[in-house]
């Protein structure tokens, strides 16, 4: 839902960008250096209640995913393995985020704690869903709150709490759970939709179109 506001923060680091591009510094160095530097601050700061720094120093870090992608461009280091790490930082910094938080709630508030590792389980099961879809040949490029949205959510009712803003932090954690329940569910049905479209869903006993998802299945574990 957010990615309209991309061209705006790609030419507001652009200078960044170019600048960075003169140096030595490489697009995976920017994206490990901004998980780190995420999982850092939520970690450290969260649990023990500060929550305004926490947050403002985690959306700092944040920002380094919009230079990654840019100085990969400039440089020609796009591939498989930088957006592989990508997207794998991007699920350690999330885990980071509602890791750190639902700690400070297990001091304070352990109904918001189950809130907070409910958005944690759910926003990991939606960013898998869609990468397992893709792998099978399958769509599922919707949702109601996507990784932005949540992050975007999560890090600034966190960072309002922090402020001393009453009720911000507890409906932000609400309206999270309940958007990524939403969205979860949504892909779970495009993907249906989509392999059904394909022939790939059995009816009436009737073996499915294909059979290479199937042996897929059986033969893969995941970690």
């Amino acid at each position: 839902m957010l990615n309209f506001l991309r061209p705006f923060f790609a030419r507001l680091f652009g200078p960044i960008v170019q600048a960075l591009a003169r140096t030595p510094v490489t697009p995976n160095m920017i994206t490990v250096a901004g998980t780190v530097g995420v999982s850092a601050a939520c970690l450290s700061m969260f649990p023990i209640g500060w929550l305004f720094p926490g947050a403002a120093t985690a959306t700092f870090f944040i920002f380094t995913d919009m230079l990654d992608g840019q100085l990969a461009r400039i440089k020609g280091d796009s591939g498989k393995f930088g957006a592989f790490l990508d997207s794998a930082m991007d699920r350690i910094g999330d885990a980071a985020i509602f890791g750190g938080i639902t700690i400070w709630f297990m001091r304070t508030n352990h109904l918001l704690a189950v809130v907070s590792l409910f958005c944690l389980a759910s926003g990991l099961c939606v960013s898998y869903v869609k990468a397992r879809a893709e792998g099978l040949g399958l769509n599922a490029d919707v949702g109601l709150i996507e990784r932005p949205e949540r992050v975007l959510i999560g890090l600034t009712s966190i960072g309002l709490s922090g402020l001393g803003i009453p009720y911000v932090l507890p409906i932000g954690m609400w309206a999270l759970a309940a958007g990524s329940a939403i969205t979860l569910g949504q892909r779970m049905r495009a993907v249906y939709v989509d392999a059904d479209a394909k022939g790939e869903v059995p009816h009436h006993g009737k073996p499915a179109a294909s059979e290479p998802a199937a042996r897929q299945r059986a033969n893969t574990g995941e970690a």
